[in-house]
């Protein structure tokens, strides 16, 4: 059973710091496979989660990353100023979703096809990736 988690810091939503040990600890020691964040992707001063998320990863999956902003480019122009950043930590996938509802629904849409795989290997499924 996947276990999952959605970082939400209404109390301090740009606190650097507190996102870092939220993450980190979500991967380190509830061991969750998968943790979302909304909001915090884009450029203005407060908007730090990149950042956080960058900071505890092990390795980016710029794949999913791109799709998203591709996704997000065919509905507006300002998708180009979106920084979220999709990685890994140990065995937790981490993806940073934009602050908008819809942004954020039709980002996760856009990467769910490639999330049970992207789970499953990061779980430790050393089969064949290839496809018969």
């Amino acid at each position: 059973m996947m276990k999952a988690g959605v970082l939400t810091l209404s109390d301090k939503p740009d606190d650097i710091d507190l996102i870092k040990e939220r993450l980190a600890s979500w991967c380190d020691e509830r061991g969750l496979d998968l943790i979302v964040t909304t909001g915090g992707t884009g450029l203005s001063p407060r908007d730090v989660t990149p950042e956080a998320t960058l900071s505890v990863i092990d390795r980016r999956v710029p794949g999913m990353e791109e799709v998203m902003r591709a996704e997000s480019l065919k509905k507006t122009p300002h998708a180009m100023i979106s920084r979220a950043v999709v990685g890994a930590r140990k065995r937790t996938l981490i993806i940073n979703l934009p602050g908008s509802p819809k942004a954020a629904r039709e980002c996760l849409e856009a990467i769910a096809p490639a999330l049970p795989h992207a789970l499953e290997k990061l779980g430790g499924d050393m089969s064949d990736c290839a496809q018969s």
